[in-house]
């Protein structure tokens, strides 16, 4: 008789081999087919809400690795707080106006293209990146709203972003100015605050000399009859600001000193500085030199010094006056600081401060990086080309102390990599410090108030956005760009001033864009709203800041606070959301210009929580750079591997910091998938003959050890759903993976194989097994789904169409629209699991044992093996309850459990019985059956008796 067919050997159509890169597009064809996200979204309805707010992409270039990081922390939150229990929509956005657009229509088709057919162009363009965009992410197993994104260039959010701000305008925090902002030359705008980056670059350093032009001013500031000739020294790296000069600055508390230097340099013999920067510098400069009196800086003030060039060119023939700072500082230079305050937020501020006005600041600088032609000397020049140039025309006036060439850390472009500067234009900014028409807190101090009522993960995030609040200087509005919604307003051609009818004119206009887009701003005649009036206002030409754009989202994707801004998702969002995810770069992005435009338009943050991950880097920590050759392509990782092997990779990853990856790493996250996929394989295809209707056993009935195993299931899925709560991936999946290596794999169903294989197809003991399997399964695959979305769906359509077929809801079509499994609960789980507990510590000491007799060739399989166990106490106690069925716990032929007195001691003795050629224990009564004689007694009994009686394994 072939006694390998009378055994009960698992079945599933689940393969051992995912084959996950040829499989996963047909699951994500299937779920567009069946419309999963809706079905979703109908299972849902009713529940609490929970909105993810998603920070929109932007809608250039295909996604890359940190895109897939983004998109996949979403879906794994979204899926989890939906099988949680919530409603918890998706709805994708993408971040669609803006200059890296524009630069592609001008490299495509050129540049001084009419403004309508640059937004034309621009809008077709995008709209072709968001659809390769949108097939990559939905790739990656990414359910949500793909059919009805939110576009921040659709003509509703246009709209709405216009009303934005008439709301913040209304409120008064808006208002016109010079002032210096970021400014790039190849973009030819102001840059946010998040569009600079830092790096490396080598200017020249110089000391100047600005020569006395009020001696007896500053006799009687040091106390003295009379002072000879000399000159005040100040140091700087950007010698390009020296032409703009307007005034010098030293600290009040700090004391200043005269020195009488020799040789005498050309202006005369006396030099002012900080006196604990007097040795330093002599030394630089090559002088020798002796201190004759000192002052605090606060008696200096108002004295005034000529410029350094007034030998060189006529046109500086000009003085500037010593104005206070406490920004002054003595660690380096000279502790005089040069102020041009068309070029320096400080300078700027200061100038103010002391009665400046904007006509009469000094701004020589263009858009485009070259002075004005009618500067004197360096007309017509960029100003990196003319720094030596400005260098040389002060040595030949006297004027240079010292130059060196000196590294430092400075201001680029995000975008071009280019050095970019400080420069005074007439913009548009929401006040940081402005007192709004409420008179309520600033902006700063509600926004300040908002980060502390926000929470962080990681909690890092609240220090490094309040420092950038409480530090951040005006937020600059405007934009000089064509592709962008416009500020609509209508100022006047003398005054500046605002139409006095501003509000009401924004809402007209933003009722027009939303019918015809921002173009209906373009193609307006001023007179269809002003009528008469029009000829004394003209269109501003400025567009929005793109951070203002994606920043206003809450309200025109949410609906804002009061609602008012519903759009065409308003219905199934809320605000404010309950997360923002997103890179740790949008402290300084995203999430900075969201706050700061909820507090201006609803007096708190549009968020409850903050959620930062790291950057992607390669396996030695470098960051991913094409220069490089370390890039992975998400797109290429999902050909070849499979989208769910990616999904892993970032679930078990630490996200807080930086996230490695190289094709090493990847190949240990295979083998952990392959772990995983092998425990679902073992469990599908033990229940695929179960009826969990008609055959399920009563939770009270199970055997002790599944009763077991499901209260290690509970807190396993405890810790997992604990994990889930807070965002805590990594931790969730090592406790997954735990759970089917050592917890399943290990002990249950290594232990479990016996009775499920051997039992009567029908017995007790079997359909105990598989009522326990089942539970595990369920609970198992709902709490993997949010990550192994593909894997899940899979195992799951199996189960339904086998176990759970004849459940009353088995037409479920998806995974994604259950909640987390309930577990039958046990009075006895928590003294169930000490007993168990003990049981697998006892069995690990005997495992190890055998591997001790096995490695030494006594033995082959634990099953040629006899143990004797000497336990006192509760350790004899326990393990004589278990009687017979402790042999099979321990996987040995024979177990015999001895009471004695002091510490646990086992032995372990080669089999001397014969093998049972169907169950391959090693028994007395193999043989003892006539009609059966290659069997065990318990192997005949399961076959055509009764069947074996098991109670505890």
């Amino acid at each position: 008789m072939d006694y390998k067919k009378t055994l009960n050997l698992p079945d599933t159509p689940f393969p051992m081999r995912g084959d996950l890169a040829r499989r996963e597009p047909g699951w994500t064809a299937q779920w567009e087919e069946n419309r999963i996200y809706q079905a979703i979204r109908a299972a849902s309805a009713g529940r609490p809400r929970f909105v993810l707010h998603d920070g929109p992409p932007y809608a250039n270039g295909d996604i890359h690795i940190g895109h897939a990081v983004n998109k996949i922390l979403k879906d794994i939150i979204v899926k989890s707080r939906n099988m949680a229990g919530y409603d918890a929509p998706y709805v994708p956005g993408w971040d669609c106006h803006g200059m890296p657009i524009e630069i592609q229509i001008e490299k495509k088709y050129g540049k001084n293209l009419p403004v309508t057919e640059v937004q034309a162009k621009a809008r077709a363009y995008a709209l072709e990146q968001i659809d390769r965009q949108r097939q990559d992410f939905k790739r990656l197993g990414v359910l949500g709203d793909w059919d009805n994104p939110y576009l921040t260039m659709n003509f509703s959010n246009e709209a709405d972003e216009i009303r934005a701000l008439g709301r913040i305008l209304e409120k008064g925090y808006v208002f016109r100015g010079l002032k210096p902002v970021n400014w790039c030359f190849d973009c030819g705008s102001a840059l946010a605050e998040a569009e600079v980056e830092y790096a490396d670059r080598t200017d020249p350093a110089i000391d100047v000399a600005f020569p006395f032009a009020d001696k007896p001013g500053l006799a009687r500031a040091f106390g003295m009859e009379s002072v000879d000739d000399g000159a005040v020294v100040i140091w700087t790296t950007t010698p390009w600001t020296i032409p703009s000069n307007q005034a010098l600055n030293v600290h009040p508390e700090v004391e200043y000193a005269l020195v009488r230097v020799t040789p005498t340099p050309a202006h005369g013999p006396l030099l002012l500085l900080a006196s604990e920067r007097v040795e330093a510098c002599l030394k630089t400069w090559g002088l020798e030199g002796e201190i004759i009196a000192t002052a605090p800086g606060e008696v200096l003030s108002g004295l005034r010094f000529t410029h350094p060039l007034a030998k060189a060119a006529e046109g500086y023939d000009r003085t500037a006056p010593i104005y206070l700072g406490d920004y002054v500082t003595t660690d380096t230079g000279t502790g005089v600081v040069h102020s041009a305050p068309a070029y320096g937020i400080e300078d700027f501020v200061s100038c103010k401060a002391h009665g400046m006005v904007d006509a009469d600041i000094i701004s020589p600088v263009m858009g485009d990086g070259k002075y004005v032609p009618s500067l004197p000397l360096f007309g017509g020049q960029m100003i990196w080309d003319a720094n030596p140039k400005i260098v040389e025309a002060l040595k030949l006036a006297g004027s240079l102390m010292h130059v060196q060439k000196m590294p430092h850390s400075y201001m680029h472009c995000w975008r071009h990599k280019t050095p970019i500067i400080y420069r005074a234009t007439s913009q548009w900014f929401a006040g940081m410090d402005v007192k709004p028409r409420d008179g309520g807190p600033t902006l700063r101090e509600s926004a300040l108030a908002g980060i502390d009522a926000t929470t962080f993960y990681p909690a890092w995030g609240r220090a490094r956005l309040h420092a950038m609040i409480a530090n951040r200087p005006d937020w600059t509005l405007s934009r000089q760009r064509q592709w962008g919604v416009p500020m609509a307003f209508f100022v006047h051609k003398e005054t500046g001033e605002l139409h006095p009818r501003t509000a009401e004119l924004l809402e007209q206009v933003a009722q027009r864009v939303e019918k015809s887009g921002i173009e209906a701003w373009q193609s307006l005649d001023p007179r269809e709203l002003l009528g008469d009036e029009a000829d004394q206002y003209e269109k501003n030409r400025d567009t929005l800041d793109v951070w203002f754009d994606s920043g206003t989202t809450h309200a025109t994707v949410l609906g804002g606070k009061d609602h008012a801004l519903a759009g065409s998702h308003g219905a199934q969002l809320a605000w404010p959301a309950d997360l923002y995810l997103e890179g740790s770069d949008q402290h300084r992005g995203w999430f900075h210009s969201s706050l700061l435009t909820g507090c201006m338009m609803y007096g708190q943050p549009p968020y409850k929580s903050l959620l930062t991950h790291g950057f992607v880097v390669d396996g030695q920590g470098r960051k991913m750079s094409k220069s490089v050759g370390n890039t992975l392509a998400p797109q290429k990782i999902s050909d070849t591997l499979g989208a769910e092997i990616l999904r892993l990779w970032v679930a078990s990853t630490d996200y807080s910091g930086e996230l490695s990856i190289s094709d090493e790493i990847l190949k240990r996250v295979v083998e952990s998938y392959r772990r995983i996929r092998n425990t679902l394989r073992f469990l599908l295809a033990n229940v695929a003959d179960f009826d969990a209707v008609s055959q399920a056993v009563p939770a009270g009935e199970l055997l002790e050890i599944d009763r077991y195993a499901l209260a290690m299931t509970a807190q396993m899925q405890a810790e997992v759903l604990a994990n889930y709560e807070r965002y805590d991936f990594h931790p969730a999946v090592a406790r997954l993976q735990t759970f089917c290596s050592e917890d399943l794999g290990a002990f249950y169903l290594d232990i479990l194989k016996d009775r499920l294989y051997t039992s009567n197809v029908d017995s007790r003991a079997r359909r105990s097994a598989q009522t326990a399997l089942l539970e595990i399964t369920q609970t198992l695959l709902k709490l993997m789904a949010p990550v192994l979305s593909f894997t899940a769906e899979e195992a799951w359509k199996i189960l339904t169409d086998t176990a759970l077929a004849k459940q009353a809801d088995a037409a479920r079509i998806t995974i994604f629209t259950e909640v987390f499994h309930q577990l039958p609960p046990y009075a006895d789980s928590e003294a169930l699991s000490g007993r168990w507990n003990r049981v697998r510590a006892i069995r690990a000491d005997v495992l190890r044992k055998l591997e001790e007799v096995r490695s030494a060739g006594a033995i082959g399989s634990s099953l040629q093996a006899e143990v004797d166990i000497h336990a006192s106490g509760d350790d004899y106690a326990l393990l004589s309850a278990l009687g017979e069925d402790l042999r099979f716990v321990l996987i040995v032929s024979r177990v015999g459990v001895h009471q004695r007195e002091g510490e646990l001691a086992i032995e372990i003795t080669p089999s001397g019985n014969k093998k049972c050629e169907r169950c391959w224990h090693y028994r007395s009564d193999v043989g003892q059956d006539a009609d059966h004689p290659e069997i065990c007694g318990r192997c005949v009994s399961n076959l055509f008796g009764s069947g074996e009686v098991r109670e505890k394994a």
